[in-house]
């Protein structure tokens, strides 16, 4: 990686939102990750996560005037009154509503919050490796890996496309690899989800381990999850 890229992918703020699973190709071989662990793969779609960019309803059906609604930052907070800023996004609508419940505690006799997703952000993919133009990226709509490759500027002429890692959260927020052949012509669809990571080596998967490495303390909210094997801290 070189030194641009990485300021590039330490100051990417991702805010996403979900769509359908598809089928793909999965190579036969495992992947030398170096211990790194990973989740069994399922297609099961996991909880919803809030995320930078959301719309939400924080209600306060005891105290009305409370009642807010409001767009998760780019930091992945919204602020409310009394409370303050909150961590809204790599959190389900129930624990936030439990976060913030927590915090109205010492002002309301009967701290009862309802939080509800009016408008979800824009969906983001990341793509790293050896393509030509790596980062974060609105996905317009459904689309496949291989087509999320291609918004990345498709492949340097290093790259070795029959050994794409795409890192997904499953159930639970557990990490997710399965290794896909995304070459040109030969690539079976698998549609993206959001916040899906895809890392397209140079030689073999080896190099995941050194991605891990690299960016798994300057990882774009949203993203932190798949690397992390859970939700960002706060």
């Amino acid at each position: 990686m070189t030194p641009d890229r990485r300021l590039i992918l330490m100051g990417l703020a991702a805010g996403l939102a979900g769509c359908a699973s598809g089928r793909g190709s999965i190579a036969p071989a495992s992947p030398p990750t170096s211990g790194l662990d990973f989740a069994e793969w399922t297609d099961v779609a996991p909880e919803y996560l809030l995320f930078p960019g959301d719309e939400i309803e924080i209600a306060t059906p005891t105290a009305p005037e409370l009642t807010r609604q409001l767009k998760i930052g780019p930091d992945g907070r919204v602020s409310l009154p009394l409370v303050g800023h909150v961590m809204a996004a790599d959190r389900t609508l129930a624990e936030l509503e439990a976060d913030v419940a927590e915090g109205y505690a010492p002002y309301l006799r009967r701290p009862e919050t309802e939080v509800t997703l009016r408008l979800a952000g824009p969906l983001k993919v990341w793509v790293d490796g050896e393509v030509r133009n790596p980062g974060v990226f609105d996905m317009p709509g459904d689309i496949d890996a291989y087509q999320a490759v291609v918004m990345a500027g498709g492949y340097l002429p290093s790259a070795r496309s029959s050994q794409a890692a795409l890192i997904r959260r499953g159930p639970g927020g557990v990490r997710m690899l399965r290794v896909l052949d995304l070459s040109p012509r030969r690539a079976a669809p698998v549609l993206m989800r959001r916040g899906d990571i895809i890392f397209v080596p140079r030689s073999t998967l080896g190099e995941l381990a050194a991605f891990f490495t690299q960016f798994r303390a300057a990882l774009p909210i949203g993203f932190s999850y798949a690397l992390n094997g859970g939700y960002a801290s706060t």
